[in-house]
Protein backbone atom coordinates (compact mmCIF):
# COMPACT_ATOMS: atom_id res chain seq x y z
CA UNK A 1 0.00 0.00 0.00
CA UNK A 2 2.68 2.59 0.66
CA UNK A 3 4.26 2.20 -2.14
CA UNK A 4 7.49 3.71 -1.82
CA UNK A 5 6.68 7.59 -1.49
CA UNK A 6 9.32 9.50 -0.23
CA UNK A 7 9.24 13.57 -0.12
CA UNK A 8 12.49 14.74 0.86
CA UNK A 9 13.41 18.07 2.39
CA UNK A 10 17.02 18.61 -0.04
CA UNK A 11 17.40 22.07 1.70
CA UNK A 12 17.85 20.97 5.33
CA UNK A 13 20.78 19.18 5.33
CA UNK A 14 22.37 21.78 3.63
CA UNK A 15 20.88 24.64 5.69
CA UNK A 16 21.36 22.39 9.43
CA UNK A 17 23.25 20.38 11.36
CA UNK A 18 20.89 18.09 11.90
CA UNK A 19 21.09 16.85 15.61
CA UNK A 20 18.43 14.59 16.19
CA UNK A 21 15.40 13.21 14.20
CA UNK A 22 12.11 12.22 15.02
CA UNK A 23 9.39 10.30 13.68
CA UNK A 24 5.89 11.99 13.85
CA UNK A 25 2.20 11.55 12.68
CA UNK A 26 0.26 14.44 11.01
CA UNK A 27 -3.33 15.63 11.03
CA UNK A 28 -4.52 15.40 7.85
CA UNK A 29 -8.32 15.72 5.90
CA UNK A 30 -8.92 12.59 3.39
CA UNK A 31 -7.98 15.09 0.44
CA UNK A 32 -4.06 15.50 1.84
CA UNK A 33 -3.58 11.71 1.84
CA UNK A 34 -4.70 11.35 -1.55
CA UNK A 35 -2.15 13.84 -2.56
CA UNK A 36 0.34 12.49 -0.35
CA UNK A 37 0.21 9.62 -1.86
CA UNK A 38 0.27 10.72 -5.35
CA UNK A 39 3.43 12.31 -4.35
CA UNK A 40 2.07 16.13 -4.72
CA UNK A 41 3.97 17.30 -1.97
CA UNK A 42 6.33 19.53 -1.33
CA UNK A 43 8.64 19.95 2.08
CA UNK A 44 11.56 23.26 0.79
CA UNK A 45 10.23 26.19 2.99
CA UNK A 46 8.49 23.91 5.47
CA UNK A 47 9.22 24.41 9.29
CA UNK A 48 8.10 23.47 12.86
CA UNK A 49 6.71 25.90 15.28
CA UNK A 50 5.16 25.38 19.11
CA UNK A 51 1.83 26.47 20.08
CA UNK A 52 0.38 26.04 23.23
CA UNK A 53 2.53 23.11 23.80
CA UNK A 54 1.39 21.44 20.44
CA UNK A 55 4.26 21.22 17.39
CA UNK A 56 2.73 22.38 13.60
CA UNK A 57 4.17 22.17 10.60
CA UNK A 58 4.14 25.73 8.29
CA UNK A 59 4.29 26.23 4.93
CA UNK A 60 4.29 22.18 3.42
CA UNK A 61 2.65 22.47 0.52
CA UNK A 62 0.10 19.79 -0.68
CA UNK A 63 -1.47 20.72 -3.24
CA UNK A 64 -4.88 20.23 -4.08
CA UNK A 65 -6.22 16.84 -4.95
CA UNK A 66 -7.07 16.59 -8.75
CA UNK A 67 -10.61 14.56 -8.25
CA UNK A 68 -11.81 16.72 -5.15
CA UNK A 69 -14.62 18.99 -4.74
CA UNK A 70 -15.73 21.91 -2.96
CA UNK A 71 -14.44 19.98 0.61
CA UNK A 72 -11.00 20.27 -1.18
CA UNK A 73 -7.83 21.15 1.23
CA UNK A 74 -6.19 24.72 1.25
CA UNK A 75 -2.12 23.75 0.14
CA UNK A 76 -0.54 25.79 2.98
CA UNK A 77 -2.52 25.05 5.77
CA UNK A 78 -0.98 24.53 9.45
CA UNK A 79 -0.90 20.47 10.12
CA UNK A 80 -0.61 19.29 13.61
CA UNK A 81 2.31 17.02 14.13
CA UNK A 82 1.90 13.97 16.73
CA UNK A 83 4.64 13.47 19.02
CA UNK A 84 4.50 12.10 22.67
CA UNK A 85 4.57 14.42 25.52
CA UNK A 86 8.21 13.53 26.12
CA UNK A 87 9.49 14.11 23.05
CA UNK A 88 7.47 17.71 22.48
CA UNK A 89 9.07 18.88 26.17
CA UNK A 90 12.30 17.62 24.81
CA UNK A 91 11.97 19.43 21.50
CA UNK A 92 10.84 22.95 22.96
CA UNK A 93 13.32 22.68 25.58
CA UNK A 94 15.98 22.66 23.04
CA UNK A 95 13.71 25.44 20.98
CA UNK A 96 14.04 27.78 23.50
CA UNK A 97 17.66 27.47 23.70
CA UNK A 98 19.76 29.84 21.45
CA UNK A 99 20.25 28.13 17.93
CA UNK A 100 17.89 25.27 17.32
CA UNK A 101 15.24 25.06 15.23
CA UNK A 102 12.60 22.18 13.85
CA UNK A 103 12.74 20.99 10.30
CA UNK A 104 10.82 18.81 8.62
CA UNK A 105 13.16 16.52 6.75
CA UNK A 106 11.36 13.65 5.19
CA UNK A 107 7.55 13.09 4.38
CA UNK A 108 7.03 9.25 4.18
CA UNK A 109 3.82 6.62 3.60
CA UNK A 110 4.30 3.35 6.02
CA UNK A 111 3.33 0.08 5.33
CA UNK A 112 -0.35 0.48 7.10
CA UNK A 113 -1.11 3.61 4.70
CA UNK A 114 -0.16 6.25 7.04
CA UNK A 115 1.31 9.77 6.56
CA UNK A 116 4.98 10.41 8.41
CA UNK A 117 7.21 13.34 8.78
CA UNK A 118 10.55 12.80 10.00
CA UNK A 119 11.58 15.98 11.66
CA UNK A 120 14.78 16.76 13.13
CA UNK A 121 16.27 18.92 15.71
CA UNK A 122 18.56 21.75 13.85
CA UNK A 123 21.24 24.05 14.20
CA UNK A 124 21.44 26.72 11.50
CA UNK A 125 24.66 26.43 9.50
CA UNK A 126 27.26 29.21 8.67
CA UNK A 127 28.36 29.92 4.98
CA UNK A 128 31.81 28.66 5.10
CA UNK A 129 30.16 25.76 6.64
CA UNK A 130 27.87 24.78 3.61
CA UNK A 131 31.14 25.91 1.31
CA UNK A 132 32.78 22.68 3.50
CA UNK A 133 29.85 20.59 2.99
CA UNK A 134 29.84 21.22 -0.76
CA UNK A 135 33.71 20.14 -0.96
CA UNK A 136 33.00 17.16 1.10
CA UNK A 137 30.21 15.75 -1.04
CA UNK A 138 32.91 16.74 -4.22
CA UNK A 139 35.58 14.80 -2.92
CA UNK A 140 33.38 11.81 -1.90
CA UNK A 141 31.70 11.77 -5.35
CA UNK A 142 35.21 11.87 -7.26
CA UNK A 143 36.49 9.17 -5.00
CA UNK A 144 33.19 6.97 -6.34
CA UNK A 145 33.80 8.03 -9.07
CA UNK A 146 37.50 6.84 -9.38
CA UNK A 147 36.35 3.76 -7.73
CA UNK A 148 33.52 2.38 -9.93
Amino acid sequence: MAGGINIKNKRAPHEYFLVQEFTAGIQLTGTEIKSIRDGKANLADAYCFFQQGELFVRNMHIAEYVMGTIYNHDPKRDRKLLLTKRELRKLEAKVKERGFTIVPTLLFVNEKGKAKLNVALARGKHHYDKRETLKKKDTKREISREQG
